[in-house]
């Protein structure tokens, strides 16, 4: 038997080349193989939990001290339909951050639904400039492609 590598003759029972070093025989891989996408799913899902966690903050913030008893009390010439506004852009904030942290939770668990919401939140991101758009375009590069839909699939049935 002789080493593919360098081609010096072993001996029976030798597992090293002793010239090169190189390991003998067709044993498993020190470190199973992972695919393009297995890394980036779990730190994708944290980045949604987060940006859905900053977002839930004005949200709340808009909702609770911006309706038309308590603001109006303390600047009296706010015409009536910017309360009327300003509660709806908080009610956006807030059902977009409960969807961010739905899709978040969904990646971490590796749940089938949780891959296309998350396209579709990380399109509609992209108008969030800077920290929005990065988020939209690091999810479409990591689950946009026809193999990451494979890939994430078999990652669904291990976990």
């Amino acid at each position: 038997m002789f080493c593919d590598r360098c081609g010096t003759r072993l001996n029976e029972g030798q597992t090293f080349c002793p010239s090169c070093g190189k390991a003998i025989g067709a044993g498993p891989p020190l470190a199973p193989s992972r695919g393009r996408i297995a890394g980036h799913v779990r730190l994708l899902g944290i980045f949604w939990l987060a940006d859905g966690g900053l977002h839930l903050i004005p949200g709340l913030f808009l909702l609770t001290f911006f309706h038309q008893g308590m603001l109006g009390h303390y600047v009296p010439g706010i015409p009536g339909f910017v309360f009327g506004i300003v509660h709806l852009m908080g009610l956006a904030l807030v059902a977009g951050s409960v969807l961010a942290l739905v899709a978040g939770w969904g990646l971490l668990d590796r749940q089938p639904w949780a891959r296309m919401l998350v396209i579709v939140l990380g399109i509609l991101n992209l108008l969030n400039v800077p920290f929005g758009t990065a988020l939209g375009i690091y999810t479409l590069w990591v689950l946009l492609p026809a193999e990451s839909e494979e890939e994430y699939r078999r990652l669904g049935r291990v976990a």
